[in-house]
């Protein structure tokens, strides 16, 4: 489903940090089929402010912190082939040549998103105990206008914007955690008839507990029934 090769062909920017643009994931029919299946179900609820960025935004966990697939049960056939290549040995080594971190090993939690019309990700720095944060997009189309694209930026400004990249369906974009490593979603506008979707993969420091999936989460998982 992944086709390693874009990765593996590309070099990571430095400035403003150490991140990476990559574009034609998958090939055109897989593309269109993993739009078209895009998850609905699992999701959860997540606004407030954490005293560094404001968000609101629905999460469904497609895998566990050092686990396997989430309710694959629930998801296509194009859908668990690529949870299963995000698991897989050479995922990992390809995303270690290009990071130049050893993430053979590393916990690895891949979660779904869906940002609705006002929904948005505050400015902020990842946590420290994260590594490499790999967002994959699944929009068969999108406007920029509408808002949503990731900002990669100079600053914890949210204006001071160094690129964008929009969630068009086979584009990702790769971010190396550090006290540089600036970014945030933009807030999707409120006439906007779609969700913006995303899955995020976070390799993270061993030990480390999911933050979106603590011990103990009662919180309660209703479908997505937007756009």
């Amino acid at each position: 489903m992944l086709d390693l090769t874009q990765i593996a062909r590309r070099s990571l920017e430095t400035e403003p940090f150490s991140w990476a643009a990559i574009d034609g994931l998958y090939a055109p029919k897989a593309a269109a089929a993993l739009a078209a299946t895009y998850p609905r179900d699992h999701f959860k609820t997540l606004s407030g402010h954490d005293g560094e960025k404001e968000y609101l935004y629905e999460a469904r966990a497609l895998l566990g912190l050092g686990a396997g697939v989430a309710h694959a049960e629930e998801l296509s056939g194009v859908w668990r082939e690529l949870a299963h290549d995000l698991l897989s040995p050479e995922y990992r080594v390809t995303m270690s040549l290009l990071t130049g971190y050893d993430l053979t090993a590393s916990p690895v939690e891949a979660n779904v998103y869906h940002y609705a019309p006002g929904a948005s990700l505050g400015a902020h720095l990842d946590l420290p105990y994260k590594l490499v944060t790999h967002v994959l997009y699944f929009n068969s189309a999108w406007n920029a206008r509408d808002g949503g694209c990731l900002s990669i930026l100079r600053s914890s400004h949210p204006d001071d914007r160094a690129a964008e990249i929009l969630p068009l369906v086979g584009n990702s974009a790769v971010l190396v955690r550090s006290d540089r490593s600036w970014h945030a979603v933009q807030r999707v506008a409120e006439g906007c008839r779609k969700s913006r979707r995303s899955v995020t993969v976070t390799f993270y420091r061993p030990g480390s507990v999911s933050p979106m999936w603590p011990p103990g989460d009662t919180t309660p998982l209703h479908r997505y029934e937007g756009a």
